[in-house]
């Protein structure tokens, strides 16, 4: 506990409120994900973040994207639902459109050892966001 609330001080205070936005939000994405499914969900997500002009992501976009999407997965694994990387990647996509920014959500496979391993993440300009060894290969 004490670690975790180390690295919660350690937390710029845009972290700290995008860190708890994250959190809200993902559980209203595993509930779309349980009620209406993968296709409508993801929909909804491109519906509501949709931007009239999206734009080239800069270096910084980037970075930003980047650390969001590893906020997403520190809320995933530390929040009030245990939320996979499907559902992390679909928030972080919306939010990323949201800035208008021209996300790409992924979903692929891998192996570890002989069973497969199924993945989402989100790429803005071909760069995988918060994959430190992207393993997986997207499906076309």
């Amino acid at each position: 506990m004490f670690t975790s609330l180390k690295k919660w001080r350690k937390l710029s205070a845009l972290e700290r409120r995008q860190l708890a936005v994250l959190g809200v939000f993902l559980p209203i994405i595993d509930a779309s994900l349980r009620l209406f499914g993968y296709k409508k969900t993801l929909g909804f997500v491109e519906f509501v973040s949709r931007h009239s002009t999206p734009r080239a992501p800069t270096a910084d976009d980037i970075s930003s994207a980047n650390r969001l999407a590893e906020l997403a997965n520190v809320a995933g694994r530390r929040g009030a639902l245990q939320a996979t990387c499907l559902r992390q990647a679909l928030t972080v996509h919306g939010w990323l459109r949201l800035r208008g920014l021209a996300s790409q959500l992924k979903l692929g496979v891998g192996r570890l050892s002989d069973v497969p391993d199924m993945h989402a993440w989100v790429e803005l300009d071909g760069h995988a966001l918060g994959e430190v060894h992207p393993r997986h290969v997207a499906f076309q």
